[in-house]
């Protein structure tokens, strides 16, 4: 991991600043579903908690699959936006299977928090149960062009990749389908347990984007989405339902979210 320090934030106060401690999860901040376009609203629904240390997102054992098709796949995701189209056609947010997605629960177009360029520190405790990811990401909306489908991967955590002051993790650029990008993606070892409150900061705009962890620089990209992006924070148990139902619920928490639009005039 690179030791270059990471710039400070904007002298001003964050456009988004969410620590999860109301009594509800905030409305005007948050849709708690996965990509709700792709599936139906009971198995795009997150599963999750409120307390004083944050949000804690769970997979429950009687959790269905996002979709039946990509089984064995359970998903909580709490997301700042939401794009698509019409029942059965393709346009919406986060194409990001090669299959033929398809809407098959209209959306609309809802944007809650999608800027074209900022920085963003997000505050997590990864899950150690076996078969599960941390994940946050910025994602292009789409809802302007197809195109604006790019997305920046702030981290993905995998549990087998968590060890005692030291934890692996992918960040980067994906392309999907937008011609104008390249997909760029490392992994990169942090020094953390992953498992425990540690901080990532991405910050992206027309000079690149540079991806951080506790302060320090883990990757620079001399790219980035020039378009509105949402923010996704999810839960993912991607190996089957354990066997051994006292497992459950899976869980990792969100505890606190900062966000500066950086938008350019």
């Amino acid at each position: 991991m690179n030791l270059e320090v990471l710039p400070e934030p904007p002298g001003r106060a964050p456009d988004l600043s969410d620590d999860f401690a109301g009594p509800a999860l905030r409305d005007d901040v948050w849709i708690d579903h996965y990509l709700p376009h792709w599936s139906t609203p009971e198995r795009s629904r997150a599963r999750y908690d409120l307390d004083a240390d944050g949000v804690r997102l769970r997979i429950d054992e009687d959790q269905p699959d996002w979709r039946p098709e990509d089984a064995p796949l359970r998903v909580s995701n709490l997301q700042t936006g939401n794009f698509s189209g019409l029942a059965g056609g393709e346009r919406g947010t986060h194409r990001h299977r090669p299959d033929g997605l398809t809407v098959r629960t209209p959306a609309g177009t809802r944007l809650l928090w999608t800027p074209s360029a900022g920085r963003i520190d997000v505050t997590v405790s990864a899950s150690l149960d076996e078969g599960s990811m941390l994940a946050a990401w910025l994602v292009g909306t789409e809802h302007l062009d197809p195109r604006d489908s790019g997305e920046i991967c702030v981290f993905e955590i995998d549990a087998a990749a968590i060890g005692d002051g030291a934890s692996t993790a992918r960040i980067g650029i994906k392309a999907h389908h937008d011609d104008r990008l390249r997909t760029e993606m490392i992994e990169v070892v942090v020094p953390v347990t992953a498992s425990e409150p540690h901080t990532w900061t991405v910050i992206w705009g027309p000079d690149g984007t540079v991806i951080g962890c506790e302060g320090l620089v883990a990757g620079r990209f001399e790219q980035a989405p020039g378009y509105p992006l949402v923010l996704m924070l999810d839960l993912f148990e991607t190996d089957g339902r354990s066997a051994d139902g006292s497992t459950y619920p899976k869980s990792a928490r969100v505890h606190r979210v900062l966000g500066w639009d950086l938008t350019p005039a």
